[in-house]
């Protein structure tokens, strides 16, 4: 990237932060979350691949591309040319299936400046070979008739250890250890705006780390399955399932018991492992654990 590009990222960037910093009114300074995607590896057309938006004025922050990252994008009205930053809670596939998409189409629709992204080690692997398996592709979009051109293709990978990771402008972003099974590095994020505290958690199984940094957090956004998701008879290989969903994720009662001792003023139901069963008897089994504050199953383009 030449040093001119980088000035114009540059000033376009400080401008947009600038002209935010100065706009005092609540109709364009506050934080929104949209759900771009709440599904799970199973593919269903009603919940498309994992992705989060958190929204700060104009400012876009993106948390995870699962499958369709793009398009999710622009159905909700966000800009396909990139976020100001995306973080990746972790490297399986339904929660980075949509960063090749992330990666090329924002650059077809015209990206100027780098994508900064943020999560754990082996990111950088992944990026480099995501390019690299693309390359005919990259290669007939900048000498063929589109002219794309190659500096605008480029992806900063910030491979993060907990703690704060990103401090830009009235946006904070905190990278939350969590246990995902036998993935030796997994997060969640804490958002902190002016105006708002919101907690993802990622895929996880119950954890200490989470619990302490989303205390009265405005809004959870956690990951469960159901109760009747734990049948081992209803899988192939059903005798490890129950191993694994307790290792890997956690249950409606679970995310009670969790959200009882964070007290968010609202719990969003996220990536769902539902089993068949309706939102009342997801709500209802959350219950069981001992929360009784607003509860939200989340669905695909929800705003809040």
């Amino acid at each position: 990237m030449g040093f001119i590009q980088k000035l114009m990222c540059s000033i376009l960037f400080t401008t947009i932060t600038s002209v935010n910093a100065q706009v005092n009114t609540k109709d364009t300074l506050k934080t929104q979350i949209i759900l771009l995607g709440t599904g799970t590896p199973n593919p269903n057309v009603s919940a498309a691949g994992q992705g989060t938006a958190v929204i700060y004025g104009k400012r876009f922050f993106l948390f995870d591309a699962g499958p369709g990252i793009e398009r999710s994008i622009r159905a909700a009205d966000l800009s396909v040319k990139g976020p100001e930053a995306t973080f990746i809670t972790h490297l399986h596939s339904d929660h980075t299936l949509g960063y090749p998409d992330l990666i090329l189409t924002s650059w077809v629709m015209q990206r100027r400046c780098p994508l900064e992204v943020f999560g754990p080690k082996g990111l950088k692997r992944m990026t480099d070979l995501l390019l690299e398996a693309y390359s005919e592709d990259i290669h007939i979009r900048i000498t063929g008739l589109e002219k794309e051109l190659p500096e605008n293709l480029k992806v900063n990978v910030h491979e993060i250890n907990p703690g704060v990771v990103y401090d830009s402008a009235g946006v904070k972003v905190t990278a939350i250890s969590v246990l995902h099974g036998n993935w030796p590095i997994a997060y969640g994020y804490r958002i902190d705006t002016p105006d708002r505290s919101i907690v993802i958690s990622g895929d996880t199984r119950p954890c200490d780390s989470l619990v302490a940094a989303s205390q009265n957090v405005d809004v959870l956004i956690h990951e469960v399955y159901a109760m009747a998701v734990y049948q081992p008879e209803k899988r192939p290989g059903g005798e490890s399932w129950p191993k694994y969903l307790d290792a890997f994720h956690t249950s409606t009662i679970q995310l009670g018991q969790i959200a009882a001792k964070i007290k968010p003023k609202v719990l969003v139901v996220d990536h769902i492992l539902r089993g068949g069963v309706s939102d009342e008897t997801l709500i209802s089994e959350i219950r069981k654990g001992g929360y009784t504050g607003k509860v939200i199953v989340g669905k695909d383009g929800e705003v809040f």
